[in-house]
């Protein structure tokens, strides 16, 4: 047998090989091209790792986060140091059932970190779903709907133009003294920074998806059903926005990154929650006035949302990368 007809027997083998494979579903596929981004995977673990110390973490933990001590216990418990810090001061005042340390008010520092990650993250995944059911709606009429695109594309520039944090502050200021009458302190203010957020966050979503579905509705399935007489609304539900599902799942995992360090910022200026009621930002502006001399509890909020939004942002790229089948086919 001649060479050339040995390599054409292999390839002839080869693509039978491949052909007598199944099928592996779109969604494995992902999975597969997920996986083979490191920063993506690492972002994902250490973002679960995150979400799972902070809502499992304060069932566990033994010391209360809203505890504050009184009489001869207020002096014994103020101010204590991490117990890694024995390692160049060992008469430093430290107790191994504060393992973090505790503020100038007798406070534990862990339990609150863990206690202010749970809000900051529920802001965030609440404020991500507000933003990305407006930006989403906003950008399939503006896409699909041709006499709408104007109008609905002005009023995005308009939103992109303004001055987004000082705006925030404003409102946050007007509304949130009725709003706390009327919910409560904390549901309150849970509630206005999740609408101010998500209204404030929703233009880069709805570009994303207005120029995605301007170039999927010229699609020869979208004009097949267009066609045979499909409605719009059965056309945008069944074609439209499965389609656009994934820059709108990218934009979500962006979205939890942006609200985060939103609210952390509302909360370090003190528009945020009560001062008892711990977050992230507000764990930051306590420790501001004592920060030369406790330089950890700024330090441990600060690393905690930094690890946040870049677990998030490394997450987004993955996905980006793993839902585009141009990339995912290489």
């Amino acid at each position: 047998m001649t060479d050339a007809a040995k390599d054409k027997t292999l390839q002839h083998s080869s693509v039978q090989d491949e052909l007598s494979k199944p099928a592996r579903s779109q969604w494995r596929e992902i999975w597969v091209q997920f996986k083979s981004h490191r920063g993506a995977l690492f972002g994902g673990c250490l973002f679960m790792f995150i979400v799972l110390g902070v809502v499992v973490g304060p069932f566990i933990y033994w010391n209360d986060a809203k505890f504050v001590p009184t009489g001869r216990d207020f002096i014994t418990l103020r101010d204590m140091r991490p117990i890694y810090h024995a390692l160049w001061d060992p008469s430093a005042k430290m107790d191994w059932a504060y393992p973090l340390g505790t503020d100038n008010l007798g406070r534990d520092m862990l339990a609150r970190l863990m206690f202010g990650g749970r809000v900051s993250l529920a802001v965030g995944m609440a404020a991500m779903i507000l933003a990305l059911i407006l930006g989403s709606l906003i950008g399939v009429l503006a896409g699909y709907f041709k006499k709408l695109d104007g109008l609905l594309m002005r009023m995005t520039d308009l939103f992109l133009a303004l001055p987004l944090l000082p705006m925030i502050l404003v409102a946050a200021v007007l509304f949130r003294e009725s709003l706390s009458k009327s919910i409560g302190p904390e549901g309150g203010i849970f509630v206005l920074i999740v609408c101010l957020i998500g209204i404030t966050s929703w233009m880069p979503t709805a570009r994303i998806v207005r120029g995605d579905v301007l170039a999927i509705k010229e699609r020869e399935f979208v004009l097949a059903a267009r066609s045979i007489g499909t409605k719009p609304g059965s056309i945008i539900s069944r074609h439209i926005l499965p389609n656009v599902l994934s820059p709108i799942m990218v934009s979500a995992t962006l979205g939890i990154a942006t609200a985060i360090i939103t609210e952390s910022a509302l909360s370090f200026l003190g528009f945020g929650f009560p001062p008892d009621f711990p977050t992230w930002g507000r764990l930051l502006n306590d420790a501001v006035d004592r920060m030369t001399l406790f330089p950890e509890r700024v330090l441990w909020p600060g690393i905690l949302i930094s690890l946040t939004v870049l677990s998030v942002n490394y997450l987004g790229d993955g996905l980006r990368d793993a839902l585009d089948p141009r990339i995912r086919g290489r």
